[in-house]
């Protein structure tokens, strides 16, 4: 079960196993008239794979459950799918569901584990293979994988990262069930229960997490650019001489030094010689915008886009 692109290195390495695929099962394609349905790569993969597909509206629905049990499978394997699995459906299979899950639980659970890593700027992540329980993201751990996170990394290289760890994870997690009926003739009890009492969320984001916040320090904003990338992105806004506001998308930043950032009122441009444009930051920080994407525009070097920008020291963004 499967929607999004961090599912898809898990897929190709169960096709590539010896466990066999009964089907796919993926959310349905839904578009505006006249418009194209978004991508959905767990589609694009299993079409070129040949397995089966199931696209129900709502997995847990009983028409989708007597559906899904017709075909006897043995275990749901869970990733990027975009809906909740009900206690009823996860005892279709005699050994439940597992899930891939972006992050080393119980830190980070959630939609958006990956970009979290990041805004919290945690130095290490990773990605855990859960035996599945109807609570969000709260089973037992068979699998976790850990990786250094970059200092400078993004989410949309991290991303990409920990699926093909994930991959290796979940064939790890199916062999190790497929040795405990082996063993025992069951899987209960497999893995490590999580503490609840460390856990933390890792919320759905929206557009409005991109708008920057001068008032917070310089190196958080930074972390915020690389967790927001490639969506929604961060995003700041200033008022021209002629009274319009214009939008800019900040595509790269750097924490900055400036002797007059003490005195500054967070979100005032201090500087724009160097190429940069250095703005005051919360706890007396600065952070320099080095690349940007102006208002209807493509990205640019700062150095490009100040040529022909009325942007001055003692503007305010924000």
């Amino acid at each position: 079960m499967g929607t999004g692109p961090f599912a898809v290195p898990m897929f190709r390495a169960l096709v590539e196993s010896p466990h066999e695929l009964v089907a796919v099962v993926t959310r349905p394609d839904h578009a505006p008239p006249g418009r194209k349905p978004p991508a959905n790569p767990m589609r694009q993969a299993a079409t070129a794979a040949g397995i089966g597909i199931l696209d129900p509206e709502k997995v847990n629905e009983p028409a989708a459950v007597t559906m899904l049990a017709a075909l006897r499978p043995d275990l749901f394997v869970v990733c990027d799918y975009g809906q909740i699995l009900s206690r009823d459906l996860l005892g279709v299979p005699p050994l439940g569901g597992i899930n891939l899950h972006g992050s080393l639980l119980p830190r980070h659970r959630g939609a958006a584990p990956v970009q979290w890593a990041i805004r919290e700027g945690d130095a290490v992540s990773g990605v855990s293979v859960i035996h599945m329980t109807p609570a969000l993201d709260a089973g037992n751990v068979i699998v976790a994988r850990s990786t250094p996170v970059g200092p400078r990394e993004t989410a949309a290289e991290l991303e990409p990262r920990l699926a093909e760890l994930g991959a290796g994870a979940v064939i790890d997690a199916v062999e190790r069930m497929q040795a405990a009926v082996a063993a025992t003739g069951t899987v209960a009890g497999i893995g490590i229960p999580q503490d609840a009492a460390t856990a933390t969320r890792a919320a759905r984001l929206s557009k409005q997490d991109g708008i920057v916040d001068w008032s917070l320090p310089a190196m958080t904003i930074e972390r915020l650019r690389r967790a927001l990338e490639p969506w929604p992105r961060l995003t700041t806004f200033f008022t021209r001489g002629d009274g319009q506001r214009q939008r800019l998308v900040l595509e790269d930043v750097e924490v900055a030094a400036h002797p007059e950032t003490a005195a500054a009122a967070p979100g005032s441009v201090l500087d724009t010689s160097g190429g940069r444009i250095v703005v005051a930051c919360g706890g007396g920080t600065a952070l320099a915008i080095t690349q940007v994407v102006p208002e209807g525009r493509r990205g640019m070097p700062t150095a490009d886009y100040l040529r022909g920008s009325p942007l001055l020291p003692g503007a305010m963004l924000g």
